[in-house]
């Protein structure tokens, strides 16, 4: 932890137990901590839904297929409710801006995803929005999830 008088400090990016120290502004490393979110992000989901409310705050929201769930408990609830029992997600584009004005960082997700034993990879395109906390540490403030079928 850092003391209050100790000079510069970079930020930290908490997603769960891990650490990632960014280097320099969040801007300059935007796309490597959204590309390291969306990995930790989904390890957790396919492994352990149950486990994905660390990654929210009670003012998170997430728009899922159209319905609304807000808080980190109501998110998990619904996330680890899926009706299924195997899923593993795989990241095809992994695009990221900065956002300057709150020192966050927009991730957008494409990508295909296998559910039980279904041969067909069903498409899918989800948005994050990582804010940072009082502490330093990152959260998921937005999550935008859909399926993409049609």
């Amino acid at each position: 932890s850092a003391s209050g008088k100790s000079g510069q400090h970079q930020p930290v990016l908490l997603v769960g137990r891990r650490l990632w120290r960014a280097v320099g502004a969040m801007a300059a490393n935007f796309q490597q901590v959204g590309e390291q979110f969306a990995c930790h992000y989904y390890q957790i989901f396919d492994t352990n839904r149950a486990q994905l409310g660390q990654l929210y705050a009670e003012s998170s929201m997430l728009t899922f297929e159209g319905e609304q769930f807000q808080g980190a408990q109501n998110i998990t609830q619904k996330l680890a409710g899926l009706p299924f029992q195997k899923v593993q997600h795989q990241i095809v584009k992994c695009d990221c801006q900065p956002n300057p004005a709150c020192n966050g960082v927009v991730i957008f997700v494409t990508g295909n995803l296998l559910v039980d034993d279904s041969p067909n990879p069903l498409k899918f395109a989800q948005i994050f929005q990582l804010l940072q906390g009082p502490q330093g540490n990152y959260f998921c403030q937005n999550d935008m999830f859909r399926l993409n079928i049609g």
